[in-house]
């Protein structure tokens, strides 16, 4: 029973970890796989879900709050936005390979669901992406 406590809180803090909350998820993996109590396959495989469910809240974040850009305490004016979507046709979705990084990644996301990048290939980039990050991770760790 303490197992699932441990995958649980694995997972929730990698979810928030991919949203802009501040949060790391690497210590929490890396000390979960020196413990070795644990098998390092299902450790990474429950961190890459939780981070790419994490940047899937992000992108639908970035679907739906375009329609209260006209509100005061909208993040972002409009400049912002046209050089975010600027940036981001520049490199295209294959940025998103790169949405594990830090402080670029989450915004990443977030302006992909903005400029409507369609859902499949978002998630098979991001989840690309996440996953290499925490199996490169749980190789240097273990």
């Amino acid at each position: 029973m303490a197992e699932i406590g441990v995958y649980g809180g694995l997972f929730l803090a990698s979810l928030v970890a991919a949203t802009i909350l501040p949060m790391q998820s690497e210590a929490a993996l890396a000390g979960l796989i020196l413990t070795g109590d644990y098998p390092v396959w299902l450790l990474v495989l429950v961190a890459s879900s939780g981070n790419i469910l994490g940047s899937v809240i992000n992108w639908l974040l970035g679907r739906g709050i375009e329609h209260y850009r006209d509100r005061p305490w909208f993040p972002a004016d409009a400049e912002k936005l046209a050089r975010a979507g600027r940036w981001y046709r520049r490199y295209g979705k294959w940025s998103l390979l790169f949405a594990w990084l830090p402080i670029v990644g989450d915004p990443l996301t977030v302006v992909a669901g903005i400029l409507r990048e369609p859902f499949w290939p978002f998630l098979a980039l991001v989840s690309v992406g996440k996953f290499a990050r925490y199996a490169v991770l749980a190789m240097m760790v273990g």
